[in-house]
């Protein structure tokens, strides 16, 4: 089984930023190393405690939607080993399974979420207005039910600790420019809905997910952060489905189901998670790895 890693400590590389999961560090001018560590965030907060194995999994989980969608957009994925940019194999053990050297590339301030499914504030947004997001749906919907079709739903990027904010296509189009919002819609139902195919010929629906992207020297679009992990989307057992009710997950979604049921205001800092909560969402990030890539994480 994986080591747990709550945050990194690499002495030889430039620590640029530690994120709700993520730490980044320098390599040199035109690379990045990413290191996924254990750590959760629920309603933009870090929890005080850390999923063993959640940051292999997410980076295996990656690594595998990566390779499946470079012929339909390229990724940050760069060919430095985790060996050039870290020589010392004590620090390279560390960080083994969990670290990715990347292209630096300029993020968009808007993440791209697609919506399949009717759920999360998706629903609420929905039960208010009878749209999502800006985008008009037939009346009578049920929670968790499919959409007609793929919605794409931007929202903005929040700093840790705040909270992220859904806007209509329009607004996305101000940020980024028309041509640039365009691809990155056009790329990100492309991608889900290929995705969602794969999935559900493995029990698992992707209710949603979230893509990140970034632009180069030249303008074109590169797929960054992490892909169609049980951390940027809700995966549910298809066969536990059923319209009317949300599902149960393969994703921090268990956490978020347990943390409603405190009496916590979803401002850090957060609350301590029991062993048994610990443990469940540890083997639901497993199970998602083992069901879509036919994977486990090594023993080491």
């Amino acid at each position: 089984m994986q080591g747990v890693l709550y945050e990194s400590e690499l002495g030889s590389l430039p620590l640029l930023a530690r994120g709700k999961v993520r730490d980044i560090y320098a390599v040199d001018g035109d690379h990045l190393l990413i290191v996924t560590t254990d750590r959760l965030s629920a309603f933009d907060v870090v929890l005080p405690d850390p999923i063993p194995g959640k940051g292999a999994v997410l980076t295996a989980v990656s690594n595998f939607w990566f390779e499946r969608t470079r012929k339909r957009v390229p990724n940050h994925l760069a060919e430095l080993t985790l060996a050039d940019v870290l020589p010392d194999a004590a620090e390279r053990a560390q960080v083994e399974g969990r670290a990715i050297v990347v292209r630096k590339l300029q993020p968009l301030p808007v993440e791209a979420i697609v919506r399949g499914y009717l759920i999360g504030s998706g629903w609420k947004d929905y039960q208010a207005s009878g749209a999502l997001c800006g985008i008009e749906l037939p009346p009578g919907l049920q929670m968790a039910e499919r959409l007609p079709e793929a919605l794409f739903t931007p929202s903005t990027k929040a700093a840790v600790g705040a909270h992220d904010e859904n806007i209509d296509f329009a607004a996305a189009q101000s940020l980024l420019g028309a041509a640039t919002a365009a691809r990155v819609r056009e790329v990100s139902l492309q991608i889900y809905t290929e995705a969602a195919a794969y999935a559900r010929e493995r029990g698992i629906l992707i209710a949603d997910t979230k893509f990140e992207f970034g632009l180069d020297d030249a303008g074109d679009l590169w797929l960054i952060d992490e892909a169609l992990t049980p951390d940027s989307s809700r995966f549910w057992p298809q066969d536990q489905y059923q319209v009317g009710v949300s599902p149960p997950s393969f994703d921090k979604q268990f956490v978020r189901d347990y943390l409603e049921t405190l009496d916590w205001d979803k401002t850090a800092p957060g609350p301590t998670l029991p062993p048994q909560i610990i443990a469940r969402t540890a083997e639901k990030y497993r199970e998602a790895l083992r069901r879509l890539t036919g994977r486990d994480l090594p023993e080491i």
